[in-house]
């Protein structure tokens, strides 16, 4: 069954992609390829301290989204940030269908899909859905 909407809550080591439409869900669970990785930033270094990000794992976060009409983003931190970033730069006619990136801190997948299911209704209702 191919769903309408899906909400990507994502951080730095993992993706959680809950697509649905009306009753049913589908729920997939990506991880980070190099989430291991650690970088400390020491005073006078150079560099920013932070890990580069994975495009790998935000490749696959992609592949999961094929068919789906409208796109919520979602996450604690700057991974969200910079997930929007990349498919802007780089899969176009994924980031048209975003509509809206938000922060959300750690919920389970029953509150991600309710929080999903109720922004999807407002979102619809000011007449930008496409369901």
């Amino acid at each position: 069954m191919s769903h309408v909407h899906a909400i990507v809550w994502l951080d730095h080591r993992e993706a959680r992609v809950i697509s649905f439409s009306l009753g049913a869900s589908t729920e997939i669970e990506v991880h980070a390829h190099n989430a291991d990785q650690h970088i400390h930033h020491k005073a006078g270094s150079i560099g920013s301290g932070h890990a580069a990000d994975d495009h790998q794992f935000f490749d696959d976060i992609v592949a999961s989204l094929v068919g789906i009409h409208e796109v919520l983003i979602a996450g604690p931190g700057n991974a969200k940030t910079a997930f929007r970033t990349y498919i802007g730069e780089r899969h176009a006619n994924l980031a048209d269908r975003v509509v809206g990136v938000e922060t959300l801190d750690h919920p389970t997948d029953p509150e991600l899909l309710a929080h999903a299911r109720k922004s999807f209704t407002a979102i619809d209702q000011l007449g930008r859905g496409q369901s």
